[in-house]
């Protein structure tokens, strides 16, 4: 998944950060690609609108 397609999803890095309960400075220093594990729980959250690759 990548990283641009999730905040756009969630309308900001912030938002993204919220939904996680992470800092929106972890989702900043994710690389392009976000994290297998992170991408799941993405994928759980948007209920498989958003899918892990």
């Amino acid at each position: 998944m990548k990283k641009a397609v999730a905040i756009k999803f969630f309308g900001s890095g912030a938002n993204l950060a919220k939904a996680l309960k992470i800092n929106s400075s972890a989702v900043y220093q994710w690389p392009e690609v976000i994290p297998r594990l992170r991408a799941f729980e993405i994928e759980r959250l948007t209920k498989g609108k958003l899918k892990a690759d």
